[in-house]
């Protein structure tokens, strides 16, 4: 192992997305990352279509896009046996994490005591739907479910409530959750001892409203679904020309006058003076520009907005992305051998460091495991 948390162990007793993407954040950085699934496997290995691979060995692509770099054991935690292989799994570990439903892991027999019990410098990490606690503690978190109860998706779209086209709220679960456990480790050089970190779904949700949230904790304005502009910024969003849509962000007085300037357009007019009266006479603005952009098309537009500096972009379809330079430059494409499937090419860790040419802090990259695969290396290790 290599990597900066390359002295870290890692149990991962979580399934589905939000806790399995907090597991893969630190493996990516070099920590051995134990998976520990049940007999079935995680519920993502069932998650598809997509699959890839023979019938008899196939992968969904949903579970290869969480696990990279992790080791697979299949434990039945209610079997006494395996019961004791997570215990000493336990004692050698820094980190364990877990997604049940509050009061699961103490009926398994691994509450809070007992694990601290086993290991006093064990950091444990939580993830629920909802919260540990408060009235609707034990709800189940599904990002769906979470993204409308946080009130992401009464935010996003144009008029119906529009879920985010990835599963934003376990992704941000996950990253919030891999950013507490770093803490606590190293709250633990001071102090000697592991503790609790808890996050959930719901908390991720809250936790990105930003500005959104202080326009109604602060101004009392209730926001609405922001479309595909900038709800305090103009112009800011999204623009029709003669062929696609392209993107500008006019985010300062000075790049609204480079705007004018590259469009031949009055900077003056009092309509459009200020941002204020810009949001304020949106509609306006976004059809004055629309008409002066549909008299050529996309690339002849950002060529134009790129020379007056004016930032803007097009709007990407994955292929594209993948395919893009910039994309590749910056290592967020990792190659892997897997056992079964061959050559597989993942979407890498979005952390660089230093003059790495690939994303992650470790040297290389492990495929994602196959159910079991590392059950007898792991209790042979144990045993050393």
């Amino acid at each position: 192992m290599d990597g900066p948390l390359s002295d870290v162990i890692v149990i991962d007793l979580t399934r589905a997305l939000a806790g399995p993407h907090a597991a893969m954040m630190l493996a990516d950085q070099g920590a051995r990352v134990i998976k520990v699934e049940p007999p079935a496997g995680d519920d993502t290995r069932a998650w598809g279509p997509p699959f890839v691979g023979p019938d008899e060995a196939r992968e969904s692509t949903y579970f290869l896009s969480a696990n990279r770099n992790k080791e697979s054991v299949v434990l039945d935690l209610k079997d006494p046996a395996d019961s004791q292989v997570l215990a000493r799994l336990v004692e050698r570990a820094d980190v364990l994490m877990e997604n049940y439903r509050g009061g699961v892991l103490e009926r398994l027999g691994f509450g809070t005591e007992r694990l601290h019990a086993l290991n006093p410098r064990l950091v444990v990490l939580s993830i629920t739907g909802f919260g540990h606690d408060g009235p609707e503690a034990q709800r189940a978190g599904y990002d769906q479910i979470a993204q409308g109860e946080g009130g992401l998706m009464s935010l996003t779209g144009s008029g119906t409530p529009t879920k985010v086209g990835v599963p934003i709220a376990d992704l941000v679960a996950g990253m919030n959750g891999a950013f507490g456990v770093l803490a606590a480790l190293h709250e633990r050089e001071r102090t000697g001892r592991g503790r609790v970190v808890r996050t959930s779904l719901l908390a991720g949700m809250v936790g990105v409203h930003a500005f959104q949230g202080t326009r109604w904790t602060v101004a009392g304005e209730v926001p609405g679904p922001a479309g595909a502009h900038h709800p305090s910024i103009s112009p800011y969003g999204l623009f029709e020309t003669g062929t696609a849509a392209i993107q500008i962000a006019c985010g300062s007085e000075g790049l609204w006058r480079a705007l004018c300037a590259a469009l031949d357009l009055d900077a003056t007019d009092p309509r459009f003076a200020t941002n204020a009266d810009r949001v304020a006479h949106r509609d306006a603005l976004t059809g004055l520009l629309e008409a002066h952009f549909a008299t050529d098309p996309a690339e002849h537009w950002l060529e134009v907005l790129a020379t007056a500096g004016v930032p803007s972009g097009k709007v990407r379809t994955l292929d594209d992305v993948y395919a893009w330079e910039q994309t590749r430059s910056q290592g967020l494409l990792l190659d892997v051998e897997h056992p079964t499937l061959g050559r597989l090419r993942l979407p890498g860790s979005p952390l660089r460091f230093d003059d790495a040419a690939h994303s992650g802090g470790r040297s290389t990259h492990l495929p994602p495991p196959r159910l079991g695969e590392h059950t007898e290396a792991v209790k042979a290790w144990l045993d050393s």
